[in-house]
């Protein structure tokens, strides 16, 4: 069922008033993401606190395995005072493009982001050399830490009404999130 059945009746069509506030009536800032993109990165208590559990240091080399749109890395990269080395990777061109573009914007430079499937991010081929060390896929033993928050069906973050995913796409996302483990795993050993 969508809005417009909930509130259609047979007898009487949708009516309404709609207001537009124009004057605020008190000294409080915008939570638009839009009005703040100058300003901060809206984020969820989840997504701030993983950065400090992570704890990552200055002199570190962190990997960030989904990293698009970017607000866990700028924050990890915050955390190290803009020192050490974070590797953004995304499997899409348009989200790494969106992930950059939160990187410049917050001005931190120990970022590198690459557009790459996290599913296949360890090698264990020699032919890997040093000119591109820290680029996918990585050699075992690359990174000190590694922040995945892989795919999912973000069912628990807020309530919802309405569900569009199928009881086969629900019962995927345990195999695709076992890929992205199994290649955590075999990076950090």
């Amino acid at each position: 069922m969508d809005r417009s059945e909930v509130f259609k009746t047979e007898q009487h069509s949708v009516k309404g008033v709609a207001v537009e506030m124009t004057d605020p009536l008190y000294d409080c800032p915008s939570l638009n993401p839009e009005d703040l993109k100058d300003f901060g990165f809206l984020q969820n208590l989840p997504s701030i606190v993983v950065g400090h559990v992570l704890d990552p240091q200055p002199h570190e080399s962190v990997l960030d395995m989904c990293a698009a749109p970017g607000g866990k890395t700028v924050h990890i990269a915050t955390l190290m005072n803009n020192k050490g080395r974070v590797i953004a990777v995304d499997k899409t061109v348009s989200r790494v493009k969106k992930l950059e573009d939160n990187v410049n914007r917050f001005g931190v430079s120990n970022v590198t982001c690459f557009s790459f499937d996290s599913t296949k991010s360890c090698s264990h081929q020699q032919h890997l050399k040093e000119p591109l060390p820290h680029a996918p896929p990585f050699r075992p033993e690359t990174f000190d830490k590694i922040l995945l928050d892989a795919p999912c069906s973000a069912l628990g973050q807020r309530p919802l009404t309405k569900c569009s995913l199928t009881s086969k796409e629900l019962k995927s996302f345990h195999v695709y999130q076992r890929k992205f483990i199994s290649q955590v795993m075999c990076i950090m050993c």
